[in-house]
């Protein structure tokens, strides 16, 4: 079992409102490249998505369980299928979005507990969290370049070291894709 946290981020590491729902003055920046940027399986999950469960914080999973349910391309297939694990204290019901359920304890045991890989998208306070308790293994990273200045960041201030090795990196439209795994401790 894997933990994989996949983000849009800036050169700056902001990773806060990338589509612009958040409705803050520099969201949608991802979105300005353009659809083809964004679009598909840029994070190269392929059969991840298959096999493993996403975990979603409660307010990731309210705005995918808008946009994902009513898409038929492939990967939106996929990411309708794939088992979704969402991490909330004040959510109760989570049929808006198929194969959807409320994590019932406590984040961090569920993680450790869990069989299969979990992918992370976006839902930062859930990263933080496994963060802190040194369980992610793997950043897939779609880097735009772009510099805001403001914002949540992915690695904030003040937060745990993280010793990392680069598995790959390759661009995509006006972004990078950069993986990066558990370097030497």
């Amino acid at each position: 079992m894997s933990v994989i946290v996949i983000e849009f981020i800036t050169l700056d590491g902001i990773v806060s409102d990338p589509d612009g729902s958040g409705g803050t003055p520099t969201g949608g920046w991802a979105f300005r490249h353009g659809p083809g940027t964004v679009a598909g399986d840029k994070f190269r999950l392929g059969s991840t998505l298959d096999d493993g469960v996403m975990l979603l914080g409660r307010t990731t999973w309210q705005l995918f369980s808008r946009l994902w349910p009513g898409r038929d391309d492939p990967f939106s297939t996929r990411m309708n299928r794939v088992p979704k694990l969402v991490a909330s204290r004040t959510l109760t019901d989570a049929s808006a979005w198929t194969n959807s359920q409320v994590i019932d304890g406590d984040l961090v045991d569920a993680v450790k507990h869990e069989q299969r890989d979990v992918i992370i998208t976006g839902s930062l306070s859930v990263v933080h969290t496994l963060m802190a308790e040194d369980l992610i293994d793997e950043y897939r990273l779609l880097a735009f370049p772009t510099i805001l200045g403001t914002g949540q960041r992915l690695f904030p201030a003040g937060g745990p070291p993280a010793y990392l090795e680069c598995l790959a990196a390759e661009q995509t439209g006006a972004a990078v894709l950069a993986r990066y795994g558990r370097g030497a401790r």
